[in-house]
């Protein structure tokens, strides 16, 4: 399985960021806009560097110009979609079947939020991609999810529709279990659940559902 670890121009900690890396093996590594100032920190070379720059650092953006064997994908700041959406359709067209996002989230809730959006196009992919930063790690669901208690980011478990209704939720091995119910956007119910078996299932038949795992 190919995996990539992509890393935005959001809010990042830089040791979180770290930790992150080294406890997993990523194929590519791409850095995206202002989310190259990690790599240029931490003293790593991206394989890709995307963006329209926009709000890159001035001295991380010149030092790896200067560096060989770095893709670059150089973007006009007037265009549709994000340079995190640019990134990400490009690592899927790639073969990348498992992606990795740092930096996708922090006090712009409208980029929080479109970045939350693009795990759709996972769903479409066939490609499973997941948010992460020092407090939750999200992905996007329309079939079926096992979480181990073991291996879970976090205490709790919390789901949302993501469209205006998501039929046959069932929650298994969880603190509070659900049986066929339907969710829909307007309601809280999915908020602060919890792991109590060895392995927890979340399964839903129609719609999409959004799983966070965090950390209080």
């Amino acid at each position: 399985m190919k995996r990539a670890l992509l890393v935005a121009g959001g809010s990042i900690d830089p040791a979180f960021g770290a930790a992150y890396m080294k406890g997993a093996h990523f194929d590519l590594l791409v850095a995206i806009d202002g989310g190259l100032r990690f790599f240029y920190d931490s003293g790593i070379a991206p394989d890709w560097i995307v963006g329209d720059f926009d709000s890159a650092e001035e001295t991380a953006l010149r030092f790896f110009e200067a560096k060989e064997d770095i893709s670059w994908m150089r973007l006009i700041p007037e265009k549709d979609d994000t340079d995190t959406e640019a990134a990400l359709r490009r690592a899927i067209d790639c073969g990348c079947e498992e992606i990795h996002i740092l930096g996708a989230t922090g006090s712009r809730l409208d980029h929080v939020f479109g970045n939350i959006a693009l795990l759709g196009i996972g769903l479409l992919a066939g490609v499973e991609i997941l948010l992460a930063d020092p407090k939750n790690r999200i992905r996007m669901i329309d079939h079926s999810l096992r979480l181990t208690k073991q291996e879970q980011y976090g205490s709790y478990v919390s789901l949302l529709p993501f469209t205006s209704s998501v039929t046959g939720v069932t929650l298994k091995g969880m603190k509070y279990p659900l049986t066929d119910v339907v969710m829909t956007c307007c309601s809280s119910l999915g908020i602060s659940n919890e792991i109590v078996e060895e392995e927890a299932e979340i399964s839903c038949k129609e719609g999409r559902l959004l799983v966070f795992e965090t950390k209080d």
